[in-house]
């Protein structure tokens, strides 16, 4: 189950539905007034933000070197 925070367009008020990602669709044709409503408290996470590649080297010793012979494979595609 999904929790969907909603808000109402003319009122303003805020509640969070819960339901089925199948549901979500249908519920929104039926309740035309309400909109997805997101805060930075309720606002889906994206992950971690910033390069990968020294996040992978500093927490995974020996990942570069790891990377870096795969590049050189013939036929790779790794870009490193």
């Amino acid at each position: 189950m999904a929790t969907y925070p909603v808000r109402h367009k003319e009122t303003g008020e805020t509640k969070e539905v819960k339901m089925s990602i199948h549901d979500w669709d249908q519920w929104k044709v039926d309740n035309p007034d309400w909109e997805r409503y997101f805060t930075p408290q309720n606002a889906p996470g994206f992950g971690e933000v910033g390069d990968w590649k020294n996040k992978m080297n500093k927490t995974h010793p020996g990942w570069g070197e790891h990377m870096k012979k795969m590049a050189n494979m013939p036929g790779s595609t790794v870009e490193w």
